[in-house]
């Protein structure tokens, strides 16, 4: 038994895979490795395949090793935090990284799945620098309806060069399709990964954004207190309804047209007079006066139900904003659009 176990200690993760899934036979292994990543799955066949003869005492110990490991825990918790702890003692440092980089990316089990769930913009933006033979193998590997939304964000010419790529392309060698998977992993996939890490204070700025007006004050007051930096930067990242006094002439007018026409009286009723006086100057006489008198006859209002309709119209503008329709500047006083 002591044999057992200093054999035990010599062996690697993939090696102890690899004699457990003998040892539960080939149907068992096999619903394993359907679940399996590429590289998981070639991992452990090299070790299944260089193991040689492996002794019933060796294998009885890591078979009761594995269950007791099962049987002692009270439930188990899984998290990016324990999954890069775990990696980290049987990989280089560098490889956990990329591996984890890999994992809080875009979902999918392979490169080809995550890349059909990255947004078709980012995608095209990446793809554009890319070789037009690349970019074939890529659209051939999604799905089509993304495909085509992406292809039709490249520039034209570049666009038609990639389709004259796929018509002439044949079946793509092994070898291709490999190197332009770990070209997407090494290079693609890591950045995209690492840049859709949301930063905590935007995090919190936006959820901040969506409490009404006393929890808001209330929270960013407790902060104040205890974290006064992390208090402004949140503060400085937050977008209110006094804050579209950023937005210009054309697109409060813009705005005007896109929110429902309902909420309007209602966000006003509570508003400052700088916002009011904003609103009304992009109005014509006489839908201004149709607004003043709607605000007039609402009478008493609840507050919730003003910082619902607020909210809503600065969720608008920003979806505006994000589609490039209106601008909203930063404040700053020398800031000049050309």
């Amino acid at each position: 038994m002591s044999r057992a176990k200093d054999e035990m200690k010599s062996l690697s993760g993939p090696q102890k895979a690899a004699i457990i899934m003998l040892s539960i036979g080939e149907e068992q292994s096999g619903r394993l490795f359907a679940m399996m990543h590429e590289e998981e799955i070639r991992e452990i066949s090299a070790a299944m395949a260089n193991l040689g003869s492996v002794p019933a005492a060796l294998v009885d110990r890591l078979c009761v090793e594995f269950a007791d490991r099962i049987s002692a825990s009270n439930g188990i918790h899984g998290s990016y935090e324990a999954t890069e702890r775990l990696l980290a003692k049987t990989m280089p440092k560098e490889r956990v990284g990329q591996i984890m980089e890999e994992l809080r990316g875009p979902a999918g089990r392979t490169m080809w799945d995550k890349l059909g769930n990255v947004n078709e913009a980012v995608l095209a933006n990446y793809l554009k620098n890319e070789y037009p033979q690349t970019v074939a193998v890529v659209m051939t590997k999604i799905k089509p309806e993304h495909a085509a939304r992406v292809l039709a964000l490249l520039p034209e010419s570049f666009a038609m060069e990639v389709v004259m790529r796929m018509l002439r392309m044949e079946s793509v060698q092994k070898e291709v399709l490999e190197s332009v998977e770990r070209t997407l992993r090494s290079e693609f996939m890591t950045n995209l990964a690492r840049t859709q890490r949301r930063d905590a204070h935007e995090m919190m700025a936006e959820i901040f954004n969506n409490l009404d007006r006393t929890a808001e004050a209330r929270f960013v007051a407790a902060l104040e207190e205890r974290n006064r930096d992390a208090a402004e930067r949140i503060k400085g990242l937050m977008f209110t309804f006094d804050d579209l006094v950023r937005i210009d002439g054309t697109g409060v007018q813009t705005l005007l047209r896109a929110v429902p026409k309902e909420k309007l009286p209602v966000a006003l009723k509570g508003a400052s007079e700088a916002i009011r006086d904003l609103f009304f100057r992009n109005l014509s006489e006489r839908a201004g006066k149709m607004l003043r008198e709607e605000i007039e006859a609402l009478g008493p209002i609840k507050i919730r139900d003003v910082d619902e309709a607020q909210a809503v119209i600065v969720a608008t503008a920003k979806d505006l904003a994000a589609a490039g329709q209106i601008l909203i500047s930063d404040g700053k006083e020398d800031e000049m659009v050309v």
